[in-house]
């Protein structure tokens, strides 16, 4: 079956459910959003492990458009996080407009039609205009370690959370010390027989002072809203002044966030061994900045072993450091992360002249204008692509300025006789330019450490390098002289 549309949207996570939003206020009502889950939410839908939940405040971890008075908590948890999206489909009444079990096999560029030809679910979209909101964060990475596929315990990664597998008991190996691993490892470690925590890189933590939100500001929030608006905006700038970390050369920023994170460390780790394995030897922010009170305490257990030697093979039932040791294990816990820096769903991806994606960018590098627009990719527009995410603050900001730029875009595209927009490549070619000068000498380069940031190249192409608002005024409105437009 085909259906003509005048958008496509594909993801029905913050990125998709804000553009559906956007497009409906519009006037818009020729869309349909494609998902390949059972249910909206994208990233805040499948990880659901046991503690997942935000590192930014939830005042500012929603949209400015739908303030939500009732958040329980100062870091709202996933569960808080799918139920406000939820509620946002219902406010925008957009929920006619979902399609789930829809995974794209691939949306090609019809030359001769000027349209986007999209095949999912055995069905074929055709639109006009097509927007990738999958964002980077939405497949995940596990390593090809060898004998993994020979071992014969249970293996799983956080994002594929097992919940129906009782770990009571069990002697689990957990891999990776990321952003969820310093989440879930408190939740499962009082319940196991033995936790061997395998660690490559200790990362820098600061204490999270999670505390619940009392009724009579949630009633405050809820009858004067100008007071909700203004501790965002008091977060946004705390958040904002973090930029020097990672760029620049705030050496006192840099030193306040350091003996913030040590004396964290100092304070909850008294066992001056494993302080040594959990204290970072690298600059802050090279690897992601992590808030937590409970981890270094579950660390402290007796029945956890933090290995500091990343994980070599495994056997059949043994997962075998790069130190030698064998240690038998029944469960293993991907906490590896996703393919971010080279996003796989370029390679569903095909533009002009049948050039896909993922083939483009393997040979020129991950690129786009503004994370949005690619030369030879007439009419699509990414939200949240190459080097639009954060290291420091809302990646909600960041998704309203793709948002207010895409719909300023659609608003071009209204205009009597156009029907195709495409970034100049010449364009493309100076804002990427003078985005990885930036990037150059900045901590996620120069820091001493790999991290998920980096594609093969060592190139970081996926954070943005400067302040937030400047991202805000690049998108805030779009410029058809940087596009070559057909009529």
């Amino acid at each position: 079956m085909t259906s003509a549309h005048r958008v496509v949207v594909v993801g029905a996570g913050f990125s998709g459910i804000g553009m559906a939003a956007r497009l409906r206020s519009m006037g818009i009502e020729d869309f349909v959003v494609l998902d390949r889950g059972h249910d909206l939410g994208g990233t805040w839908r499948d990880n659901a492990y046991p503690g997942a939940a935000c590192d930014v405040p939830s005042n500012l971890y929603s949209f400015s458009f739908a303030l939500n008075p009732d958040w329980s908590r100062s870091f709202p948890s996933q569960a808080e996080i799918w139920d406000y999206m939820r509620a946002c489909v219902d406010k925008f009444d957009v929920g006619g407009h979902l399609r789930f079990d829809h995974a794209v096999d691939e949306a090609r560029w019809d030359e001769e039609a000027e349209r986007w030809v999209v095949r999912a679910a055995g069905e074929e979209y055709v639109a006009e205009v097509l927007v990738w909101a999958t964002g980077s964060l939405s497949e995940p990475q596990v390593p090809d370690f060898p004998g993994l596929d020979a071992f014969r315990g249970k293996v799983f990664h956080s994002a594929k959370w097992d919940h129906a597998f009782d770990l009571r008991d069990k002697r689990v190996c957990v891999v990776g010390t990321g952003a969820s691993a310093i989440q879930f490892v408190p939740q499962i470690a009082p319940a196991v027989e033995h936790l061997y925590l395998h660690q490559r890189t200790p990362p820098w933590i600061a204490p999270r002072r999670d505390r619940a939100v009392s009724r009579l500001r949630k009633m405050a929030y809820r009858k004067v809203p100008a007071l909700q608006r203004l501790s965002r905006l008091r977060i946004y700038a705390i958040f904002e002044s973090l930029l020097g970390v990672f760029v620049g050369q705030r050496e006192r920023t840099k030193a306040v966030v350091r003996k913030r994170a040590l004396d964290h460390l100092a304070k909850q780790v008294p066992d001056e061994t494993l302080r040594a394995k959990l204290t970072p030897h690298y600059e802050p922010g090279c690897k992601r900045l992590l808030l937590s009170d409970d981890y270094y305490p579950s660390l402290c257990l007796p029945n956890v072993e933090v290995v500091d030697t990343p994980v070599a093979s495994f056997t059949a039932h043994e997962v075998v450091g790069q130190d030698g040791i064998a240690r038998p294990v029944d469960v293993v816990i991907m906490g590896t992360g996703f393919e971010a820096a080279e996003p796989p769903y370029a390679e569903h991806i095909v533009g002009r002249d049948g050039i896909r994606l993922s083939e483009l960018w393997k040979a020129d590098g991950v690129e786009a204008y503004a994370g949005s627009t690619v030369a030879g990719f007439p009419n699509l527009f990414l939200m949240i692509g190459p080097n639009s995410t954060l290291a420091h603050n809302s990646m909600i900001y960041m998704i309203e300025s793709h948002i207010n730029y895409i719909a300023s875009a659609l608003a071009f595209m209204a205009r009597p006789g156009v029907r195709t927009v495409e970034v100049k490549k010449g364009v493309q070619r100076r804002y990427n330019d003078k985005l990885q000068a930036r990037l150059e000498h900045s901590v996620w380069v120069e820091g001493g450490c790999g991290s998920w940031y980096l594609d093969h190249r060592g190139r970081n192409t996926t954070l943005w390098p400067d302040h937030t608002w400047k991202f805000r005024r690049l998108t805030r409105r779009f410029h058809p002289g940087e596009f070559t437009v057909r009529a």
